[in-house]
């Protein structure tokens, strides 16, 4: 399992990708995230699934994105073509996939801005190959584990959020994963856009660097536990309630 988010707010985008990479016991570290990157041409990839399904879709986009006669000027462009290789993997391996008890499950994330783009962008791809666009109504989408990182993020984001704050409430959404679920950990890749910059930013995160901001979060949620308002509790816990 996987934890890659891909939040767009009114500033611009934030991609974070855990790396860790889970076969049966065996625990190794790969890198979730992808960054196309050509004058005015930013794009990054985060991809949850199987992984020889992901390694060869994002093979087959690179030569696509290198061959001289490809030109994207707008970004969903750019994921119609990546979701051509998409169903070009699926046709070639889903069958093999399928007869040794595996399924086809690529999920993809895929945010940035091109030339005649009038703002930046976050698209979901879906195993099929259709894909959505991110909005402001929810802005965020995750793919992998999902579950765990999702409440804080209902709750504290929205499409307005400065993006140091997304930022933020994005990283610990990750924590909260991270603390549950066992197939998701450091390193951390994070991947920054500004809106209009068509300049992305990215940094891979050990845990010492981020504990102190995971410390402080578990302890202030204790207490902000002990301090809950729970009047209604005195029906039913007369004697110890305060």
């Amino acid at each position: 399992m996987s934890f890659c988010l891909g939040i767009k707010v009114e500033d611009g985008l934030i991609g974070i990708a855990d790396t860790r990479v889970t076969s049966g016991t065996e625990h190794s570290t790969s890198r979730k995230v992808s960054i196309h990157q050509n004058g005015r041409h930013s794009m990054f990839v985060m991809t949850s699934g199987l992984r020889s399904a992901r390694d060869k879709a994002i093979t087959y986009f690179e030569e696509v994105i290198e061959g001289s006669d490809q030109t994207f000027d707008k970004l969903y462009k750019a994921i119609n073509a990546f979701a051509e290789q998409i169903r070009r993997v699926a046709r070639e391996d889903k069958q093999a996939l399928a007869e040794s008890g595996l399924s086809f499950n690529l999920h993809a994330l895929v945010g940035g801005q091109l030339e005649n783009d009038r703002e930046h962008k976050l698209y979901l791809l879906y195993p099929q190959a259709n894909w959505v666009e991110v909005g402001p109504g929810t802005p965020y989408y995750i793919i992998g584990e999902s579950g765990y990182g999702k409440p804080l993020l209902d709750r504290a984001l929205r499409y307005k959020t400065p993006m140091d704050l997304a930022l933020k409430i994005g990283y610990l959404a990750f924590d909260a994963t991270r603390t549950s679920a066992t197939d998701v950990d450091f390193p951390l890749d994070i991947v920054l856009y500004r809106r209009g910059s068509y300049t992305l930013m990215e940094h891979r995160y050990e845990r010492e660097e981020l504990m102190e901001t995971s410390d402080w979060w578990q302890e202030h949620l204790r207490l902000l536990v002990d301090q809950a308002p729970a009047a209604w509790m005195d029906k039913m816990l007369p004697d110890i309630a305060p």
